[in-house]
């Protein structure tokens, strides 16, 4: 697979200050406080609570094209969960939502984890689909829906 193509060419704390979700400052402690801890930019944000997780997975679908899907109201298909582990889904912070022939539909809260996508495909066998979520609504899913089982 290959890697996700920036549509837009801005990095994400850019974006954010473009959408006014953080200012200048606020931008700068964090990009400190990743160069001290490592971590994505925008959990960064969130944990310093300069940004909410939607307005993050909102701006990474504007960046690179991935659609956005808010997971709380949306009905997983219990079947095409059963094509990944649930310790997979928790290692990468994804879940898979639909199947459709070879194509399995996954929501991740990180989408640029192209190694993560690698490995859902090899273990699905299939053609993957990514949308974006959130962190909160990803793990949540995972605890919803394993427990099911």
């Amino acid at each position: 697979m290959a890697g996700p193509k920036k549509v837009v060419s801005k990095q994400l704390g850019e974006l954010l200050l473009e959408r006014g979700i953080i200012n200048e400052e606020q931008l700068d402690k964090a990009l400190k406080v990743q160069k001290e801890r490592g971590g994505l930019i925008g959990q960064v944000l969130t944990s310093l609570g300069y940004a909410k997780e939607e307005e993050i997975a909102q701006a990474l679908t504007v960046q690179y094209g991935f659609p956005y899907l808010p997971l709380e109201c949306y009905e997983i298909n219990v079947e095409a969960m059963k094509a990944i582990p649930q310790n997979v889904a928790e290692q990468y912070n994804l879940i898979a939502i639909d199947k459709i022939g070879e194509l399995l539909t996954i929501a991740m809260s990180n989408p640029l984890n192209v190694q993560a996508v690698e490995d859902v495909e090899m273990l699905a066998r299939c053609k993957i689909q990514v949308f974006v979520s959130t962190m909160t609504d990803i793990s949540n899913a995972i605890k919803k829906y394993y427990q099911k089982k």
